[in-house]
């Protein structure tokens, strides 16, 4: 059985952080100085709460929008450190969403909002190139795939909607045939090929960000948790040492916004982890695999698989959760058990690197959002603006993020600020203990109905209706 493949392999120890972050830090031009940690009282005129992509980018579009203000960052860890610099890499639109923002918002809305998406990728590899920040940005485009039976008509309402609005020839339907001379796995029924993804080297791209922003005025200061926040005129962050007064404020946390009582409701917490291989450049290239898009499958407890300039294959699965999520802690950096299935998955999808070591392995968790989709809102007394919901697609769409949450922060106008992620009401969780615990029954039933799927296997009953339950509920936590 798979499991018992996975279960035999060495896997690599615990690094402290993911490979992407340690291959950027040994980029001296990208590492840079350390930044220090807040020891005194500072005054702003916004203060951004996480170094992430979408602190980042608010601070990035803050200073492009007024040269002249002064912008602090505030990050716990050092800027990346979390699921910026741990993520697959996809540089995600909402193309892949688009029937589902159809229904939601309307065919006019949804379109703008995926041409606002794709903006934002194409914006990336400009800025990249712009700047000389080589974070291995490559717009070669994505591959859904099913590996299963179950997922075989998986792109029907995507195709159907795509014709509607006239843009069926952006998507190409691969057959079983095709897909595997494209790239070739076992597993693979068919496809849906498109050009409007991107991969980037996630810590470079943060790093990179992180150094251009230094250059541009910015104050960051790291290994700087907020211990205290007060909205108001002005908004103040209180830190261990120091404090931040400013008249605008930005909370761009990601995952750990749910440790905010304001925010608990709106997000629940789950796991990702990523294994990756030696360089094994032969390898890829006996499956065809030798361009730099990536691909992902079908399944709610998501595969998303991409290759290294150097010949690695990165695999990536979605949807863990060690635990109730009431916490994030280590096991959402490494979970052994989450990282042998990740094992065992890649070696199903792809036996011909069941003999290739597995030379890194990491996790990070990921803001899961009720509507799968990320919102970006403004608080009372309408000097506090947040962005989080991402559900780890949030490489492209936090760039579009920090540009919303810019203009809010500057208080100007702009047609951006119509998209219906802006103001976009979120999909509360229940309260806890519900929360937590169904959350938990509900995501192991949901992986356990995928593995049934990807092995053929009848799904039980009892599970079958539990996998469901969220969506019954109104939740949409994936396909």
């Amino acid at each position: 059985m798979g499991g018992e493949a996975g279960d035999a392999v060495q896997l690599p120890p615990d690094a402290g952080r993911g490979w992407w972050l340690r291959e950027a830090l040994a980029v001296p031009e990208l590492a840079g100085e350390p930044c220090p940690s807040l020891d005194r009282a500072v005054t702003a005129d916004v203060v951004v709460l996480g170094g992430g992509y979408t602190g980042m980018w608010t601070a990035w579009f803050t200073k492009e929008l007024d040269p002249g203000a002064e912008v602090v960052i505030l990050e716990q860890d050092i800027c990346g450190g979390g699921p910026s610099g741990r993520n697959g890499g996809f540089v995600n639109s909402f193309w892949h969403q688009l029937p589902t923002l159809c229904r939601r918002f309307g065919d006019a809305a949804a379109y703008r909002l995926c041409r606002a998406g794709q903006a934002s990728v194409d914006a990336i590899g400009a800025w990249c190139r712009d700047h000389d920040v080589d974070a291995w940005f490559a717009l070669d485009g994505e591959l859904e795939v099913s590996a299963s039976e179950a997922t075989a008509d998986g792109w029907d309402e995507m195709l159907a909607t795509a014709k509607r609005l006239g843009i069926a020839d952006r998507y190409r339907v691969l057959t079983a045939e095709q897909a595997r001379a494209r790239i070739d796995s076992p597993t693979f029924r068919g496809a849906l090929e498109t050009k409007f993804g991107a991969t980037v080297h996630p810590a470079r791209l943060a790093l990179g960000l992180r150094r251009e922003l230094l250059a541009r005025g910015v104050r960051i200061f790291e290994h700087t948790p907020v211990t205290r926040f007060r909205a108001g005129r002005p908004s103040v962050a209180e830190t261990p040492h120091g404090a931040v007064r400013a008249g605008a404020a930005v909370v761009a946390l990601n995952a750990w916004v749910q440790h905010w009582r304001r925010f608990r409701r709106e997000i629940t917490v789950r796991g990702t982890y990523i294994v990756l291989t030696a360089p094994a450049p032969a390898r890829l290239a006996e499956i065809g695999w030798t361009d730099g898009s990536g691909l992902w499958d079908l399944r709610a407890a998501v595969h998303y698989v991409r290759t290294t300039p150097d010949g690695r294959m990165a695999f990536g699965i979605g949807g863990m959760q060690p635990d109730f999520a009431r916490t994030i802690d280590r096991r959402y950096a490494y979970h052994a058990p989450s990282i042998r299935v990740a094992v065992r998955d890649l070696h199903r999808m792809f036996p011909g690197f069941a003999d290739v070591p597995i030379e890194a392995a990491w996790g990070g968790p990921i803001d899961v959002s009720g509507r799968h989709l990320p919102a970006f809102t403004t608080l009372e007394p309408g000097t506090v603006h947040a962005g989080h919901g991402y559900t780890g697609n949030g490489v492209g769409p936090s760039h579009l993020g920090g540009r919303v949450l810019a203009l809010r922060a500057l208080g100007l106008e702009d047609e951006v600020l119509d998209l219906p992620l802006v103001d976009l009401e979120p999909k509360r969780f229940p309260p806890e203990p519900l929360r937590s615990v169904g959350s938990l029954v509900a995501n192991r039933a949901i992986r356990r109905r995928d593995d049934a799927h990807d092995e053929g296997r009848r799904v039980n009953p009892a599970v079958e209706l539990a996998s469901r339950l969220p969506r019954w509920l109104g939740y949409d936590l994936g396909p």
